[in-house]
């Protein structure tokens, strides 16, 4: 059945791509949601109130998705902070963010991001993700959507998926699929990402690094973050331009988490020596 499925969505797929100067642009809006314990302190109900609404620039994001047949820009749409509206809560120096550029014909993938105010291009190939088609249906604006999972190791630095540790249950609870982080965080060694797709619109692309079904990914279900569609507009009548990022100094994947880890470490060190009154301060970039 679900090889019956794939065969039909290619045959649309492909007679669609068919169309000269076939392009689009969809807006995602991207939502993800934290424990409110906040590390076990004591708050008031408006206390962790004001402390969310201050995170929201963080948590709620929208995002611009410009695509032809074999293309992708992915960006976060700039918007104008009010005064005191959390840019404080951008973990530390990370900015996030940034611009994500994929090629689907060529495996090629490209993230031009900051980190503590350098600029970096992270190139790596964008391999075809092993999704597990499935035949469940459901609607998302006026488009049919087939669900598609994939089982998803988690990045050491992605804080979305982060949870504060709960070491008074740690012997009684199933660590297997749980990876320590500092000794007062942990999270879930992998995940499972649900995506809703349209052979409707036949591109082999979604947002972020999500790619690879035959049609456009208009749902993502990414551990406590949901990415959904809100906006689409086929063939615009203002051409889109699509360019590859060429801001930053270039490094892989394996080197930049290099660089990331050795300024969490960096972090940690100088919070630990401010609590002991001594802060040592921290090393720039070379």
């Amino acid at each position: 059945m679900k090889r019956l499925i794939t065969s039909f969505l290619l045959c649309i797929s492909i007679a669609a791509f068919s169309q000269a100067n076939f392009q689009g642009k969809a807006i995602y809006q991207s939502k993800t949601t934290v424990d409110t314990d906040f590390g076990g302190r004591q708050m008031s109900e408006e206390q962790k109130k004001r402390i969310l609404e201050r995170m929201k620039n963080m948590l709620e994001k929208t995002y611009i998705l410009n695509f032809t047949k074999e293309e992708s820009i992915y960006k976060e749409e700039e918007k104008l902070e009010a005064p005191g509206s959390g840019r404080g809560f951008r973990f530390g120096g990370f900015a996030g963010g940034g611009t994500t550029y994929k090629n689907v014909k060529e495996g090629k993938l490209l993230e031009a991001t900051e980190l503590f105010g350098k600029n970096f291009l992270i190139t790596e190939n964008a391999e075809q993700p092993k999704w597990e088609l499935g035949s469940e249906t459901k609607q998302i604006g006026n488009y049919t959507c087939f669900k598609a999972t994939l089982v998803k190791e988690t990045s050491a630095f992605d804080w979305r998926n982060m949870r504060r540790r709960n070491r008074d249950n740690e012997e009684k609870k199933d660590t297997s699929n749980v990876k320590k982080v500092t000794d007062e965080v942990e999270m879930p060694k992998e995940i499972v990402v649900t995506a809703w797709y349209t052979p409707q619109i036949p591109v082999s692309n979604g947002p972020g690094e999500y790619w690879g079904l035959p049609g456009l990914i208009l749902e993502i279900n990414e551990g406590r973050t949901t990415i959904l569609c809100s906006e689409i507009t086929m063939n615009p009548s203002e051409k889109i331009d699509i360019k590859e990022p060429v801001k930053g100094k270039e490094i892989t994947r394996e080197e930049y988490n290099k660089v990331v880890k050795e300024k969490m470490e960096e972090m940690r060190e100088r919070f630990r020596s401010r609590r002991g009154g001594n802060d040592r301060g921290g090393r720039g970039f070379h």
